[in-house]
C-alpha cells in the first residue's frame, strides 16, 4: 500500500465550550489516505519530534487502518474540565457515564478548589460510580501527598499523573493508598519503560497519536504488563477512531477509557459523532460532513502555520526513516 500524499490537509479550527488545558480553541489537520480518513492534531505547544511522532500515528490510520477488533463497544469515562463544583455536577449528571474523570490542580486554582469539584463529582455520580483525578503533571510530591490524602475520601478509582517526574511517582505510589496512572510520563518522555522498572505507576494511560499510533501502543501496552487505560489527545471524531481502535484491540480492557472527549468541542467534523450512548461508544467508522468541515475550516494564517509545522514533521520523519 503506498504512502499517504498529504497534497490537500484540511486544518480545522473548533471552539471549545469551556476551558480544557488551558486552551478554547482546538486545532487540527485532516487527511485521507487509501485506508480512510486520520487526523494529525499535535497541541500548538509542540516541538517538531514530538509532533512527528502524532504524524506517524497518522499516517498509520490513514495508510493501513486498524487491528480487527476484539469487541465491539467500549466503556468510556466522562472528562471534567477545571470548572466550578456546579458545572462539574452538571456535566458529571448529562454525560450518562457511570465513571468520570475530574481534572485537578489548574494554574490558578487551590487545593480547596479541586476538593469542592471532585465532591461535587461524586455527589453528581452516586456511592456506586467511579471517579478518577488527573493533575498533568502539576503536583510536587509534598502537595500529592497531601492533595491524595485529602480526595482520597471521596473513594478515588485512581490518580492520574499526579507528579511529572517518574522517581516521584515511585515514592507517591508507595506513600499513598491512592492507585496511581502514569500518562506523561509515558508519552512525553524518551524511555516509557522507566515507570515498569521503578514500579512507578499501577497503570499505564495510553494515547494512540502522541505514541505513534495503534500497534505502537500495543507492543508498548505489552512490554508495559500493566492494565491499560486508553485516553484521546482532544481529537475530533476522526481523531477519536484511532484510540477506540486500540481500546477494540486490547486483549483485555479493564477500565472505562478516556474516550469521550468529542463533547469538550462545541462542534465535530462529522454528523455522527463518537459520544457515549450509556457510558459506551460502538466502534465504527466515521465519515466527514463537507458542510461541517467547511463551517469548521481555519483561517488562513492558522492553516499556513498547519502547512509549516507539516513540512517539519515530514523532514524528522524524512530523517527517521533515511
Amino acid at each position: 500500500m503506498s504512502e499517504t500524499t498529504l497534497s490537500d490537509p484540511f486544518v480545522y479550527a473548533i471552539p471549545m465550550p469551556l476551558r480544557f488545558r488551558g486552551i478554547q480553541q482546538r486545532q487540527g489537520l485532516l487527511f485521507r489516505g487509501e485506508a480512510g480518513w486520520a487526523e494529525w492534531s499535535p497541541f500548538l505547544d509542540y516541538d517538531p519530534p514530538e509532533a512527528a511522532r502524532w504524524l506517524q500515528a497518522a499516517r498509520e490510520a490513514a495508510d493501513h487502518g486498524f487491528p480487527p477488533p476484539l469487541r465491539q463497544s467500549i466503556p468510556v469515562n466522562s472528562t471534567i474540565p477545571a470548572t466550578d463544583p456546579a458545572t462539574a455536577h452538571r456535566l458529571a449528571r448529562e454525560a450518562g457515564c457511570t465513571t468520570a474523570k475530574v481534572k485537578v490542580a489548574e494554574v490558578g486554582q487551590t487545593l480547596a478548589d479541586d476538593l469542592a469539584r471532585v465532591e461535587a463529582v461524586r455527589d453528581a455520580l452516586g456511592p456506586q460510580g467511579r471517579v478518577r483525578i488527573d493533575a498533568n503533571g502539576a503536583w510536587t510530591l509534598d502537595q500529592a501527598t497531601q492533595a491524595l490524602r485529602q480526595l482520597s475520601r471521596f473513594d478515588l478509582e485512581y490518580a492520574e499523573q499526579p507528579c511529572r517526574d517518574v522517581t516521584d511517582l515511585a515514592r507517591l505510589r508507595k506513600l499513598s493508598s491512592v492507585r496511581i496512572a502514569a500518562d506523561e510520563s509515558i508519552r512525553r518522555v524518551e524511555d516509557p519503560y522507566l515507570v515498569k522498572r521503578l514500579e512507578a505507576a499501577d497503570i499505564a494511560v495510553l494515547k494512540v497519536q502522541p505514541l505513534g499510533g495503534v500497534l505502537s501502543c500495543l507492543r508498548l501496552a505489552e512490554s508495559l504488563g500493566l492494565e491499560v487505560v486508553v485516553s484521546s489527545a482532544l481529537e475530533t471524531s476522526i481523531g477519536l477512531q484511532a484510540g477506540i481502535a486500540l481500546a477494540a484491540a486490547l486483549p483485555e480492557l479493564p477500565y472505562a477509557c478516556g474516550l469521550n472527549t468529542a463533547s469538550l468541542l462545541a462542534m465535530d467534523v462529522t454528523a455522527d459523532p463518537l459520544v457515549a450512548v450509556n457510558g459506551e461508544i460502538a466502534v465504527r467508522t466515521i465519515q466527514v460532513d463537507p458542510c461541517r468541515m467547511m463551517a469548521l475550516r481555519a483561517d488562513q494564517a492558522s492553516a499556513e502555520a498547519w502547512q509549516a509545522r507539516l513540512a517539519q514533521c515530514e523532514q524528522v520523519l524524512g530523517g527517521l526513516d533515511g
